[in-house]
């Protein structure tokens, strides 16, 4: 049974990705991802405000969770930091949203930090649909408004990182691949993970196979 938080922030939220019945998905903690699986066998994958939220399927497929999880995706690129957490949704930016033993937490693709949202999935339903800050929603919207629909697979990468000083507005941001730009930013998250604050940075760009 879904609660009333889950169940208001499926009201706004598009169809199932797929009319699959949910298949198993990889391991976490137990309450939390009992109640992933419950969730998803209401709404099988959804886009909810306006693209800014994107939750993935249980499904077998490439945009399923257990492909989405593998290391050999994007998560590799993360190294140590990716450790201990189930991705199963992220923001228009692409951070995403994880299981943890203590909550859901934002895992903040420019740096490896994360942040804990709520303790429980209803705690995390309600959290996004009400504060922009979790998914990013306006700045979202507003990019739609001059581009157009964010295309399916794509996220909002900042030309300029944010962590590099780049700012959040539209004149900033492009629509990118998802993976493409989380090898990306997991591979700068690792070269910076020990900097101090305001220490300088020498960025090292090596192509993906």
């Amino acid at each position: 049974m879904t609660s009333d938080a889950i169940t208001t922030l499926l009201s706004i939220a598009s169809a199932a990705l797929t009319s699959e019945p949910p298949t198993d998905i990889p391991g976490g903690p137990f309450h939390l991802r009992d109640e992933l699986l419950a969730i998803l066998a209401d709404r099988n994958g959804f886009y909810a405000l306006e693209g800014a939220l994107h939750v993935l399927p249980a499904s077998a497929g490439e945009s399923g969770l257990i492909h989405w999880n593998s290391h050999d995706l994007w998560r590799g690129a993360y190294g140590e930091l990716a450790d201990g957490l189930l991705f199963f949704a992220q923001d228009v930016f692409g951070n995403q949203f994880a299981l943890r033993e203590d909550g859901v937490v934002l895992f903040n693709v420019e740096t490896g930090d994360q942040e804990l949202v709520a303790t429980t999935l209803a705690g995390w339903a309600e959290a996004v649909r009400a504060e922009d800050y979790w998914t990013g929603w306006s700045l979202a919207h507003a990019w739609q408004v001059r581009h157009g629909a964010l295309p399916v697979g794509k996220r909002l990468l900042p030309v300029q990182l944010f962590v590099l000083g780049g700012t959040f507005d539209i004149a900033n941001l492009r629509a990118v691949g998802a993976v493409d730009s989380l090898r990306f930013r997991g591979d700068v998250a690792r070269q910076i993970k020990d900097l101090p604050d305001g220490g300088r940075i020498h960025l090292r760009v090596v192509p993906h196979d």
